[in-house]
């Protein structure tokens, strides 16, 4: 509301909570049925993995992706194989692994 007159977006990490739970409201009310593409702050492969348990089953990338350089596709992939490996799991394993606790 402070900023009402202003013209412009807000984009990155402040967004993250907001679309994580957008992503987990919108699994849930299609019983994840429908391939959600999560975006909105995912500066890591953390914030990769907490969209995919969410039900994001594609990532994008945009502000990290400008301010990090193409280098963070890399780093984010590598962290994604590190962790899963590690857990003997793959991308569909986890995908709306948060609904099934």
């Amino acid at each position: 509301p402070q900023n009402v007159s202003q013209t412009g977006g807000l984009s990155g990490p402040p967004v993250f909570p907001l679309a994580l739970q957008k992503v987990r409201e919108f699994y849930a009310l299609t019983n994840g049925k429908i391939p959600i593409i999560g975006c909105g702050g995912i500066s890591n492969a953390e914030d990769a993995l907490a969209f995919g348990k969410a039900g994001a089953s594609l990532i994008q990338l945009y502000t990290a992706l400008g301010y990090q350089g193409p280098s963070i596709v890399y780093d984010i992939k590598k962290g994604l194989v590190d962790t899963l490996e590690k857990e003997g799991k793959t991308w569909p394993d986890i995908v709306g692994a948060d609904h099934r606790k």
